[in-house]
């Protein structure tokens, strides 16, 4: 049998129609930096939340839990009893101690991983106690602390 004849032109229209190797690398390539660059601001966004929801624990939730302690005991934990006195009852207060005034120790660290750091009396907070977390970096400073000068 015979090949049906394929004219020139007909040729150069299958060919028209085909994409090039050269064209489907740059079309993967244009894909690739548009999804990294949607990633890279997910990540900016995801960061920002994480903040928000530490802000709320170190200005509501732990706040809540160092008072019904003060309620019960009297007093806050000192700066060496810590955020554990939520945990476990400090030495000589077994008696008046109804906690755990959070579910666990889990409770008591930062969404990066970090423990959360306690001071009574507080610098930023003489008549209370100042609770803050250091952040994603480990600053040396506060970054998200329960007193109105902390970085928003």
């Amino acid at each position: 049998p015979t090949r049906p004849k394929v004219s020139l032109q007909h040729l150069r229209r299958l060919t028209r129609r085909a994409f090039t190797l050269i064209e489907m690398v740059i079309v993967i390539a244009l894909i690739a930096t548009v999804m990294g660059i949607t990633l890279y601001n997910m990540n900016d966004l995801f960061m920002d939340a994480k903040e928000d929801a530490e802000r709320i624990k170190v200005t509501n939730s732990l706040p809540g839990a160092l008072l019904r302690f003060n309620t019960h005991m009297g007093r806050y934990p000192t700066t060496e009893e810590g955020l554990q006195a939520l945990v476990r009852a400090p030495q000589g207060g077994d008696d008046r101690w109804r906690g755990p005034y959070v579910k666990d120790e889990s409770a008591l660290i930062d969404a990066w991983g970090n423990p959360y750091q306690y001071k009574f009396p507080g610098t930023q907070n003489p008549r209370g106690f100042d609770l803050w977390s250091l952040g994603p970096n480990k600053e040396a400073g506060p970054i998200i602390g329960n007193w109105s000068n902390a970085k928003p």
